[in-house]
């Protein structure tokens, strides 16, 4: 091999060599950024987590306290006394099939109560204490919605376990008609989700 053979393949090891490291310094930005992105999912998965545990916690905790308490007598679901003349107050179910049913109810009464007392398919697993999603229904007109006081914590947990959540949803147990809830149509989903503390990792849907 030439002198100046040798110089050259000397001049492109130097050249090869002096080039890596700008080759490689890109690709650290990338990494880093595969890195915040890897931590942010895990931190997502953490708080979801959290969450559901803490769903988990409050179901076991309001089973314990209906067995502990069984002999109390409850108030029972689906019975309802009849509203005073001159004070009824409207409401409109439509049911899965699309059917609709308009009754007069009295100040105070809840939804799943009034569907369970007019043979609706209204499940309320819970009893109404807000502690599963059976009781889910849709506010159709979505300015009276507005107008209703915003579901708590607790509701908003059970919510987002329910089948075909909405922007209008709300539990049947936790809606109590008022005059400004007269005329109020509400909608039954196609379905609805049976939670229970004791299958709360395997929660299926079930039709109505």
């Amino acid at each position: 091999m030439s002198q100046s053979t040798k110089s050259l393949t000397s001049a492109l090891r130097r050249a090869t060599r002096t080039s890596i490291p700008h080759l490689q310094h890109p690709r650290q930005p990338q990494s880093q950024s595969r890195c915040l992105s890897l931590l942010a999912c895990r931190q997502h998965e953490a708080r979801i987590r959290m969450r559901k545990d803490a769903i988990r916690q409050r179901i076991q905790d309001l089973e314990l306290s209906r067995r502990k308490f069984s002999s109390t007598p409850g108030q029972r679901h689906g019975h309802l006394d009849p509203p005073k003349p001159g004070e009824e107050l409207k409401v409109t179910f439509i049911d899965k099939d699309g059917d609709s049913h308009t009754f007069e109810v009295a100040k105070g009464d809840n939804l799943l109560d009034i569907a369970q007392a007019n043979d609706l398919e209204m499940e309320g697993a819970c009893g109404g204490s807000c502690a599963c999603s059976t009781c889910h229904v849709i506010i159709e007109d979505a300015d009276l919605y507005d107008r209703m006081e915003e579901p708590d914590d607790d509701e908003n947990d059970m919510l987002d376990l329910a089948f075909g959540l909405t922007e209008t949803s709300r539990l049947g147990c936790q809606v109590k008609m008022s005059k400004d809830l007269d005329g109020m149509v509400v909608k039954l989903p196609a379905m609805t989700r049976n939670l229970q503390a004791s299958d709360f990792g395997g929660v299926n849907p079930k039709h109505h």
